[in-house]
């Protein structure tokens, strides 16, 4: 019976527990990720910085930086809602950030949980 009850604990709190699909977007690993973004209609964000992108980045993407005040603006200004976005940074924690801030506005996000330094696919330099 004490092994039922702590099983039940257990299994509530791991599906109370905060994911990323209940912050409003889903994270993905790198070949769920490459998918995702092999699509058409799929916007591609780097959230780095500018210097950031520029020494490399995913082919396609763009730069919007999450730390600029103006992130949110930014982003109303040059994405697409009915369109997916997928966000990636330098380990995953800015996408993350970002990821939340994109799905309060409305899109539907994926974000590439370890972010670029464990990424296999192809970067721009």
């Amino acid at each position: 019976m004490k092994r039922l009850f702590v099983l039940m604990v257990l299994c509530l709190g791991l599906a109370c527990c905060g994911t990323a699909q209940s912050s409003g977007f889903t994270s993905l690993g790198n070949e769920e990720f490459a998918k995702v973004i092999q699509k058409k209609k799929t916007q591609l964000v780097d959230v780095r910085t500018p210097k950031e992108y520029a020494e490399g980045h995913l082919p396609k993407a763009i730069n919007l930086d999450v730390n600029n005040k103006s992130f949110e603006t930014i982003a109303e200004e040059k994405l697409n809602k009915r369109k997916p976005v997928a966000v990636y940074c330098r380990s995953g924690k800015r996408s993350k950030i970002a990821a939340t801030k994109l799905s309060a506005q409305g899109y539907t996000v994926y974000e590439l949980d370890r972010g670029i330094l464990h990424w296999d696919g192809e970067v721009v330099k």
